[in-house]
């Protein structure tokens, strides 16, 4: 069984995932889908099930070749487990990762009788297999019997963590918080990296807070202290590739929704310092928007305005030209890019892009006034050229 942490219940199941103990991973067989019933060989004469006919030319078809199913994965050593009995257990696995739960819980649940027939005497077997099909039953919808199988696994490996955590999802999804949040904390002394344990953490505090009023803790039932060694025997025990593909798309997450948390918190700051008239400090805050999401074309629009208001309008300029390589048909960009070009004293530049403004919004009055104003100047400026250019003299 992967080392693959379960989310939160959501209507009463919660996700998990069956202890992987094989090396290789084939292709389900048959006979696993249909919950342990053995896979009936074809009559003879019969060609994939069906009866085989005579051709119109008297002959008999050929029996296709069937491709060969990789069932290398059920021979895969598990444990101190005997073969016939690894083999249920990787089948049970198999199963589960293909979301046959029934069938997988049937698998686990064999090879449970079997180690009791067989005389087996391993805790650490036992404790995989009752909390491999614990998941089964959590997956299902069973949150009691899950429970149940949860306790024997840890009557028989103390502290081990899937199924504390397992049985902490199936606690709360019967609304039973409190032992749900005890479980959860025992949890989190094993592994503090398990995000779905710090998110029911959260989220039960909220719940017991409205049940049980300011002194909830005092409800709760004794927390127990997880024994040092324990602590540090699990944090030495290797982590398997999906356990670390999981840490890693959690962390990967987790950053995420930080910088989505930090870039909201600055744009909201942003625009609140321009609207207190505070230019330079906006500058800053949505400059630092840029760097955790340098394609968000209102950034560009936002920090264009701060420019302007500080007369640096080559930098407001290349702003508004970033904005619109994102959004070709930005009114905001083509309009602040138009007061760029006017405080540029490129007149006509700013012309073309206030005309560009009442292409896409004929109803914008501020670019029409603007477009008034632009226009005068550049009448005027092309009138100073005019009289300042030297007429030459005729010979």
């Amino acid at each position: 069984m992967g080392n693959a942490q379960e989310k939160p219940p959501g209507g009463g199941g919660g996700a998990a995932s069956a202890d992987q103990a094989t090396a290789g991973s084939g292709t389900r067989s048959r006979g696993g889908s249909s919950g342990g019933k053995p896979h009936m060989a074809p009559e003879k004469g019969a060609v994939n099930g069906t009866q085989r006919e005579n051709s119109p030319a008297g002959g008999q078809e050929k029996k296709e070749d069937s491709p060969a199913v990789d069932t290398s994965y059920l021979d895969a050593p598990a444990g101190a487990l005997p073969p016939h009995l690894a083999r249920l257990k990787n089948e049970g696995n198999h199963l589960f990762k293909h979301g046959q739960f029934g069938d997988a819980l049937e698998k686990y649940t064999q090879a449970i009788e079997g180690c009791a027939e067989a005389g087996i005497d391993s805790p650490e077997d036992l404790c995989i297999l009752y909390s491999n099909r614990a998941a089964c039953y959590l997956k299902e919808g069973n949150s009691t019997d899950c429970i149940q199988d949860c306790n024997k696994a840890l009557e028989l490996q103390p502290y081990s963590l899937k199924p504390l955590l397992r049985r902490a999802m199936a606690y709360e999804s019967l609304e039973r918080y409190r032992k749900a949040y005890v479980d959860y904390k025992t949890v989190l002394q094993l592994d503090t990296g398990i995000q779905a344990a710090h998110d029911s953490i959260h989220r039960l505090t909220k719940m017991l807070i409205e049940q049980d009023g300011p002194e909830w803790r005092q409800k709760l039932p004794e927390i127990p202290v997880v024994p040092l060694s324990v602590q540090l025997q699990h944090r030495e025990k290797p982590i398997s590739i999906e356990q670390a593909q999981a840490r890693a798309a959690r962390a990967a997450q987790e950053e995420a929704r930080r910088k989505e948390a930090r870039f909201t918190l600055l744009k909201q700051e942003g625009n609140s310092l321009v609207k207190k008239g505070h230019f330079q400090e906006a500058l800053e805050k949505y400059s630092e928007c840029l760097t955790i999401k340098p394609d968000e074309c209102a950034l560009h629009t936002n920090r264009a305005i701060c420019l302007l208001k500080l007369n640096r309008f080559e930098e407001a300029r290349q702003d508004c030209d970033s904005a619109l390589q994102l959004e070709p048909n930005n009114k905001k960009a083509f309009y602040r890019r138009a007061l760029a070009f006017k405080g540029l004293q490129d007149y006509l530049s700013a012309s073309s892009d206030l005309q560009e403004v009442l292409r896409l919004d004929p109803n914008v009055r501020e670019a029409e006034q603007e477009l008034e104003v632009v226009t005068g100047l550049l009448r005027q400026s092309l009138m100073d050229n005019t009289m300042h250019t030297p007429r030459e003299k005729v010979v």
